[in-house]
């Protein structure tokens, strides 16, 4: 059973380098933020169908994972297909310099977020090749979180989408529906996905050690690459000033008054 997590862990490294070839083919290595999502989609779909313990948790989690994989692929890709490279990735090109530059975008994006994905699917590879038990509380629990964390993210999505479609917003902040509530409700939203799939694997004590999935993409989006790329990009514009001085910042709550 052991074997599964080295067969995953080949299988993304394959995954991510046939990427990373694609992305040098079109000199654009931001198409892999495309490519995170179907990652887990792969892993999901394999994991399922070379398991021998065919269970309703399983099946739920790799059909949960999917839909989630495909729709942020969409979102992504659609959003994407007409523009350039992504400032990030471009200014990482400019921080590399002119040595090494395939090496250093190889190890540097297209191998950290294979490691990065097979963390946070480590609750997968395990609810996926563990002796079906029966359904439990935490389960239960942990898919209500779930379906709570795709809303934050589709809805927060959609209305940023809708709110940036409309020529007469151009150049104003998004700061209604729940973007009222949080100033990342898509963030906040793919966190509380991974804390409900980590509730979901759980049958045994020893499956707590698949927290570190849910903590490492928390940390991620809060400390990393979410939300303090978005804060920093904004932070000079009197309007994003105003509106952190009345909206949380990662947790939805009521507005501050100041």
């Amino acid at each position: 059973m052991n074997n599964v997590y080295i067969t995953v862990s080949i299988l993304i490294l394959v995954y991510f380098s046939v990427i990373f070839v694609v992305a040098q083919i079109l000199k654009n290595n931001s198409i892999v933020d495309s490519f995170w999502g179907p990652g887990f989609l792969l892993v999901a779909v394999y994991t399922f169908i070379n398991s021998s313990e065919y269970n309703v948790i399983s099946a739920l989690v790799t059909i949960l994972v999917s839909i989630w994989a495909l729709r942020l692929f969409t979102h992504i890709t659609l959003r994407n297909w007409t523009k350039p490279e992504d400032y990030r990735y471009i200014n990482m090109r400019k921080k590399w310099g002119t040595s090494f530059p395939l090496l250093k975008a190889y190890l540097n994006v297209f191998i950290l977020q294979g490691v990065l994905l097979y963390i946070v699917a480590l609750p997968i590879i395990s609810v996926n090749s563990s002796i079906a038990e029966k359904i439990n509380p935490l389960n239960l629990i942990g898919l209500v979180i779930w379906i709570i964390g795709f809303y934050f993210e589709v809805v927060g999505d959609k209305q940023l989408k809708d709110f940036k479609s409309n020529a007469a917003n151009k150049g104003r902040l998004m700061t209604e529906g729940l973007w009222k509530y949080t100033r990342h409700p898509n963030y906040f939203g793919e966190a509380v996905m991974w804390w409900g799939i980590f509730l979901m694997s759980i049958s045994r004590i020893s499956h707590i050690i698949n927290i570190i999935s849910p903590i490492t993409i928390t940390f991620l989006l809060v400390f990393v690459s979410g939300v303090p790329l978005l804060e920093n990009k904004y932070k000079d514009r009197p309007d994003f000033i105003e509106y952190c001085k009345i909206t949380n910042k990662f947790f939805p709550w009521f507005k501050k008054i100041n």
